[in-house]
């Protein structure tokens, strides 16, 4: 009974075997005789079991001297899009309509002492803003804290950097920071940094802001850079 069973199962085999061959033969027969096919192409056929028939279609000029593989990967996502900034960049800041970084401030008030020097070797570079003592001190626009710093000039200071790290903003005389404030936290416009004061070396009976911008260079360093008159941005 077994030999039986064994000798049918050998028999199926070989069947099998003889009729893929003769398959296989007829397929390559028509592959040579068929107008515009070759044997090569009946690759592409027996691999035709995906979603569908692909368009194959020459490759373009330019993609020529690009391998197989990047000619048919999808297309990278875009790159996040940063705001050109233009030639002037005083002009550039004005676009961006800043805010004046003291509440309650009023643009008619503002006197440009960008130019004035102070002390025998050194420009002001900056627009002083005067307020009442504690009122509070403004982020011109989003961006984060790059830098808060006590030095002896400027007492209880703020570096700020815009969003595209192109330009800082500097807040300094500050009589405190507001509550929380640190390095490296992403600010708003409006949002308050500080309050006015009289740190550094700021006449005591004269709180105000110096405010001052300047355009970074490219190594992006928060003390260093091109000032820009502020009064020029916000008249």
């Amino acid at each position: 009974m077994k030999r039986t069973r064994f000798a049918h199962a050998r028999a199926l085999a070989i069947a099998l075997a003889i009729g893929f061959a003769g398959g296989a033969a007829t397929a390559v027969w028509f592959g040579w005789h068929l107008p515009g096919r070759s044997p090569s192409s009946l690759v592409g056929l027996a691999d035709d079991c995906g979603p569908g028939p692909v368009e194959v279609r020459p490759a373009a000029a330019n993609d020529r001297d690009r391998p197989a593989l990047a000619r048919n990967r999808p297309p990278e996502p875009p790159d996040v899009v940063v705001p050109v900034l233009t030639g002037d960049p005083i002009a550039a800041l004005r676009d961006r309509h800043l805010t004046l970084p003291v509440q309650g401030a009023d643009r008619s008030d503002l006197a440009s002492s960008f130019s004035q020097k102070r002390g025998s070797e050194r420009l002001h570079e900056a627009i002083d803003i005067l307020a009442p003592r504690r009122t509070p001190v403004l982020a011109v626009e989003n961006g984060s804290i790059a830098k808060l710093f006590h030095s002896q000039a400027g007492g209880l200071t703020v570096y700020q950097f815009d969003p595209t790290s192109t330009f800082a903003y500097y807040y300094a005389h500050l009589d405190s920071y507001a509550s929380g404030l640190k390095e490296g936290d992403h600010v708003t416009r409006g949002q308050v940094l500080g309050y006015v004061g009289t740190s550094g070396n700021a006449p005591r009976d004269t709180p105000h802001l110096h405010f001052a911008i300047f355009q970074l260079t490219d190594k992006k360093q928060w003390w260093q850079g091109q000032a820009i008159d502020p009064y020029d941005v916000f008249k």
